[in-house]
């Protein structure tokens, strides 16, 4: 099995939409004659899976806040919250073996790695998750493209339990959807189970054993390697641009939802229906008891076709005078109602 190492001039990259993209150009235009291991770490970032609607995932609000993004990747399963505490392994298998939605197959050598370290009680339990104790520390996802299967999943050594239980925490709306919704589960932490001579190790230490294990070596650097060429990263860099970096493929691919809001104001009550295609404003309907000297269609007029995103629908309600259709409310306060920001 080659290692492929999310690094670039030796230095680790932590963006999660080039770590995305570089596992894409690998699995659509390398092809080795053997299988492949990338291990990838990421800055504090949400993972969608591939036919889930981002908006009833994730608590917007608190990504901005604490600068988080939001990845949707190309294989199914529910979001995972992933930073740079964890590592992360994915693999490209000969699509021959007998891999293809076996999880089991799949969490095997990672059973066997953690036993080792004094793990117990690992499962592989429900479709594709690892299980310690009662409580997830993995969640796997794989796809079969090109005659090879591409599969992965995260280990959770030291979870952020504040960040992974807010931002996947999503606020309330009423929302129709027919995205698939992950289940919230009860998460778990792999370190407390080690044993004590392997309490102090690392992120790094861990990822290097895991390496180790899942290549069946003793020293990472006895790993047969690929390293990628400038022509190869001027792939990457275009697939990250397009795509994992692009708004429209993380938020804007999920096809069509509506949800329906009502909050009451100092000027009255305001309640608000929406219809999203492709994370933009379709249709809109404004209602309330709130008292106003012009028509309400201007401001609904003014927000179809536009993003469902704070700077967009800022920007499309700034040559309006909203104290004229509801009385005295600012146009940051609507658009934060509107994305949910009060609850």
């Amino acid at each position: 099995m080659y290692l492929i190492e999310s690094k670039r001039n030796g230095e680790w990259i932590y963006d999660p939409g080039m770590a995305m993209a570089l596992q894409e150009y690998v699995k659509d235009h390398i092809f080795l004659d053997d299988d492949v291991l990338f291990p990838y770490m990421m800055q504090p970032a949400v993972q969608i899976g591939k036919f889930q609607n981002a908006y009833e995932e994730v608590n917007q609000p608190y990504m901005d806040a604490h600068d988080i993004k939001i990845i949707r990747r190309e294989t199914g399963g529910g979001a995972i919250y992933l930073d740079d505490r964890n590592m992360s392994f994915c693999f490209l298998f000969d699509g021959s073996t007998d891999i293809h939605g076996n999880y089991a197959r799949l969490y095997e050598p990672v059973v066997k790695a953690l036993e080792n370290l004094g793990v117990e009680h690992l499962e592989q339990k429900g479709r594709n998750d690892l299980v310690l104790d009662g409580k997830k520390i993995s969640g796997a996802a794989m796809t079969l493209q090109n005659g090879r299967v591409y599969a992965g999943y995260s280990l959770l050594l030291d979870p952020n339990y504040e960040a992974m239980v807010s931002v996947l925490n999503p606020n309330q709306k009423k929302i129709k959807s027919h995205g698939i919704q992950s289940v919230r589960s009860r998460v778990g932490s792999i370190r407390p189970h080690l044993a004590p001579e392997y309490q102090e190790m690392t992120v790094w230490d861990f990822t290097d054993y895991m390496i180790c294990q899942l290549l069946e070596i003793t020293n990472v650097s006895e790993a047969k390697r690929y390293e990628l060429t400038p022509e190869d990263w001027a792939g990457v860099d275009k697939i990250a641009a397009e795509k994992y970096n692009n708004w429209d493929w993380n938020y804007g691919r999920f096809n069509e939802f509506e949800y329906r809001l009502t909050e009451r104001f100092s000027i009255g009550t305001i309640s608000v229906g929406l219809t999203i295609e492709h994370a933009k404003i379709a249709a809109l309907q404004i209602t309330g008891d709130f008292f106003g000297t012009k028509d309400i269609k201007d401001v609904e007029e003014a927000l179809v076709g536009v993003r469902l995103r704070k700077e967009d629908l800022l920007k499309a309600l700034r040559p309006l005078n909203l104290n004229n259709y509801f009385g005295k409310l600012t146009n940051e306060e609507l658009v934060s109602f509107i994305l949910s920001e009060k609850v």
